[in-house]
């Protein structure tokens, strides 16, 4: 299964994470490949994944401005509805409105069409319900929950390949 990582990130922390639910991808057997909303994303590829995750930095306890953009402009040519969705965020503090960003993105993605991803509480812990959200503020909350990120990576490819495999 195939699946496209897009996100913004100012100062990396985004990317990073990206990255980590990338590993998780891969190690459930998928191809995962990375895009930021700055540059132009892979359409060819976008249009050909099983899934698609975003990442948002979350500013003013909500989704930053570019990933609003990229879903309302910059996504128009993409082939969105009947994908899997998967989102995430990074945050500075835990009240800092992290939930309040991934639910912002998953109102966009039900508009485009798309299938959402949750484990709720199925799977067990790590619960993820939402999407995972990294903490740069909270001791060393931001390393430590880099083994959720892959899980959820791991859990979404294979929910992916349960629904897409052909």
């Amino acid at each position: 299964m195939k699946i496209a990582i897009i996100y913004y990130s100012q100062t990396g922390h985004t990317r990073e994470m990206g990255s980590v639910i990338a590993e998780g991808v891969e190690r459930a057997g998928g191809e995962a490949r990375l895009f930021s909303v700055e540059e132009p994303v892979d359409e060819e590829y976008v249009n050909s994944c099983d899934g698609v995750i975003i990442g948002t930095p979350t500013w003013l306890a909500n989704t930053c401005w570019q990933i609003k953009k990229w879903f309302d402009v910059d996504s128009g040519k993409l082939k969105l509805a009947g994908k899997l969705g998967g989102v995430y965020a990074t945050a500075h503090y835990a009240q800092g409105g992290g939930d309040v960003a991934l639910m912002n993105m998953i109102g966009h993605m039900l508009v485009k069409g798309m299938l959402l991803y949750s484990g709720g509480a199925s799977l067990g812990k790590p619960f993820i319900h939402l999407g995972p959200v990294a903490l740069d503020s909270v001791g060393t909350h931001f390393e430590d929950c880099k083994e959720d990120f892959r899980i959820y990576g791991e859990r979404f490819a294979r929910k992916a390949g349960e629904l897409f495999e052909k």
